[in-house]
């Protein structure tokens, strides 16, 4: 299937760097000239298919009207699913100068109160739909204690006639508006998980996320006239919102949103449908919609690129086997834009998160108690900003002399393919020896591989610190996972202290694994 795959797989591009000297919505402009203004390019999750005219008509509506009251620089709220309304109201405040502050309505009314504070936000975009059909109320309720709420409809309703003018004249005459926007200003602020304390705030550049699609599309071999990207991934998570939303508008691929990675029966449907080349997911959601799916209702998609956690050797090999899809593994950051690394179809080495994007430079310093890689430093134009904190509202940390610190420990072999050994906050130190997390989580996938596992530490009075497992597995206990790894010549150590048997592992909007969940409900197990 490989081999006669092969020949009709795009080669991957030259890196242009040139091209990241343009803002975001410049970029969107340029797409529509050079693969047409009556392109189908975007499928909404009602299925309703936008041409870049059509987008871009509806951006400089929306822009006209949703600048009044805010001026330029200004941060602003969004909070919507996956779609249209999304990624117009995204380029409707960025062709007026204004930073689209996207909020995970998954966070709590806490964590999005501190990354507003973060940002200065004072209005929040939402729709009426999106707020009943997500049972939102109470949360949109509590946050307009703090800020106001403005409702896509209601705008839509109320614009006035110089707004449906700008939605007729702009597109005819966009330079007036795109051309004041300068690529090394603030372009788009997204939030840390706030799961290690509060969330902070990471501003990108119209630069940065420019050079991030670019890189990407450098890297990984993309067709606009073949391909058909599937994003069900949030836009409040950068992967979701660079490489599943505008990736494929600046890039010319036919997109198709879905409003939630949580439903893998209409999603596995919709793909059939479609005949979606190219999925984008993370192991836990591509794992559901291979188990959902039944023969022949993936066969359309050449590749899965996933990112976010990794991707277990289970998961790989179910998915080749059951549709023959090929996974390919990337590492990102929000600070990065996100991608970082990432496999490529002629290159693809499972176990590895590939080789670092064009541009880009890494160093690593070493960790004490790990005998190899060290904690991955990294450099390069997709880079952000910095960093916004709720102390101190809007103002931007920057980074010194252009450096990231990542918090991961990698190990980089001679041709240049990094190997994700951990977290730093994801070790253990038992007495004396560091333990990766991810390896105890690892060895229960092993034993029971259907369902999930998440590992954290809590202190222990002998040894400093303890692993403890909560698992979905209804057989989960100690014992078996200790039989395999003698089995297997893994150490006892990263056998977990206790396991516990959970109903659900608490997870994240992005869906990774909630570890401050995770940990909360360990500590309670722990003392009843």
């Amino acid at each position: 299937m490989q081999q006669s795959l092969q020949p009709l797989v795009p080669a991957p591009l030259v890196y242009r760097p040139e091209r990241t000297r343009s803002n975001l919505f410049t970029g969107l402009l340029r797409a529509a000239r050079e693969f047409g203004p009556d392109k189908p390019i975007l499928v909404d999750g009602d299925e309703r298919i936008l041409t870049y005219r059509e987008i871009i008509r509806a951006v400089f509506g929306l822009g006209s009207a949703l600048k009044k009251g805010t001026k330029r620089g200004e941060s602003v709220g969004v909070m919507l699913p996956t779609g249209a309304g999304a990624v117009i109201g995204f380029f409707a405040l960025t062709a007026y100068g204004r930073v689209p502050a996207m909020l995970n309505f998954t966070a709590g009314s806490k964590n999005l109160k501190a990354a507003m504070r973060a940002a200065k936000v004072k209005r929040l975009i939402t729709a009426h739909k999106f707020v009943e059909l997500g049972g939102l109320e109470d949360l949109i309720s509590e946050l307009s204690k703090s800020v106001e709420i403005i409702y896509l409809e209601d705008v839509r309703e109320k614009l006035s006639i110089g707004d449906k003018l700008s939605a007729i004249a702009g597109p005819m005459l966009p330079t007036f508006v795109g051309a004041a926007l300068s690529h090394k200003q603030p372009g788009v602020i997204l939030f840390t998980s706030g799961t290690e304390g509060e969330p902070k705030g990471v501003v990108l550049s119209h630069e940065n996320v420019m050079a991030n699609v670019e890189q990407v599309r450098a890297h990984i071999g993309l067709s606009p006239d073949t391909d058909i990207v599937f994003n069900p991934l949030p836009t409040f998570h950068c992967f979701g919102l660079t490489v599943g939303a505008l990736l494929p508008l600046i890039a010319g691929i036919k997109v198709i949103f879905h409003p939630s990675p949580l439903q893998p029966k209409e999603i596995v449907r919709r793909i059939r449908e479609s005949g979606a080349t190219i999925l984008l997911a993370t192991d836990t959601f591509i794992s559901q919609y291979a188990r959902t799916g039944a023969d022949g209702d993936m066969d359309s998609i050449r590749l899965a690129v996933c990112g976010a956690e990794r991707v277990k050797d289970e998961t790989r090999d179910y998915v080749r086997r059951k549709f023959n899809i090929e996974i390919l593994e990337g590492y990102g950051a929000t600070e990065a834009s996100p991608v970082v690394a990432a496999n490529q179809w002629e290159n693809n080495r499972p176990g590895t998160v590939g080789r670092l994007m064009a541009g880009m430079d890494s160093k690593l310093v070493p960790v004490e108690g790990m005998p190899e890689g060290g904690r991955l430093h990294i450099r390069g134009p997709n880079i952000m900003m910095g960093y916004l904190r709720p102390s101190n509202p809007g103002v931007i940390e920057k980074l010194y002399d252009g450096w990231h610190d990542t918090g991961d420990i990698v190990d980089i072999d001679a041709e240049g393919f990094i190997k994700i050994l951990g977290r730093v906050k994801r070790f253990a130190k038992i007495g004396g020896e560091m333990v990766s997390l991810a390896v105890v989580e690892n060895c229960a996938a092993a034993v029971w591989p259907d369902h999930m596992h998440a590992a954290v530490t809590l202190p222990d009075p002998k040894k400093g610190e303890q692993v403890v497992l909560l698992s979905e597995a209804p057989e989960a206990s100690r014992g078996p996972i200790l039989t395999w790894a003698q089995s297997h010549g893994v150490p006892e150590i990263s056998v977990p202290r206790r396991v516990f048997k959970v109903g659900q592992i608490p997870v994240l909007g992005t869906g990774k694994v909630d570890y401050g969940a995770v940990r909360m409900q360990a500590e309670r197990l722990m003392s009843d």
